[in-house]
């Protein structure tokens, strides 16, 4: 079978006109190496009230830090994460790519490792997470600078 040229496929699934799409793309302040909460640092960016139903996506323009939606309570949750990655990722005698640092190649394979976009549903304009989800913004360098996230609502 003769695939169908991107341009044609793409026009046939427009959105309706009363859909809802929308962007905004943040920069969140430098934060040191580990897992950090960003939940409300997301909520405070965007105004999501009246979206009954949607989805989030959040995507990350990085690639030496990583999301991930974890505990949003107990501080030790991002400290044994923080060590967890550290052990498998950190310090092995095979990698290659170590012109930028020690920190660079393990950054790389964490953020492979636990990935750089996360969707979440929107339901009654807000964000509907279980009673201990947070979203986490994870810094696998020493020293990573800003990060840039682009939010992306859609309904």
């Amino acid at each position: 079978m003769k695939s169908k040229p991107i341009q044609k496929i793409l026009t046939k699934h427009k959105k309706k006109s009363n859909d809802i799409m929308f962007q905004k793309e943040i920069q969140l302040q430098t934060k040191p190496r580990g897992f950090h909460l960003i939940t409300d640092e997301i909520l405070n960016a965007l105004d999501i009230s009246n979206v009954n139903v949607g989805m989030l996506n959040i995507f990350l323009k990085h690639t030496s830090a990583s999301l991930s939606i974890n505990e949003n309570v107990e501080p030790e949750v991002r400290k044994d994460l923080e060590n967890l990655m550290n052990e498998l990722c950190d310090d092995k005698p095979y990698y290659q790519h170590t012109y930028e640092g020690n920190d660079d190649m393990p950054a790389h394979a964490k953020s492979s490792l636990l990935g750089v976009s996360l969707n979440i549903p929107i339901s009654n304009g807000k964000l509907n997470l279980g009673t201990w989800q947070g979203i986490y913004l994870n810094e696998h360098r020493n020293y990573g600078g800003s990060r840039k996230i682009v939010l992306t609502v859609m309904t």
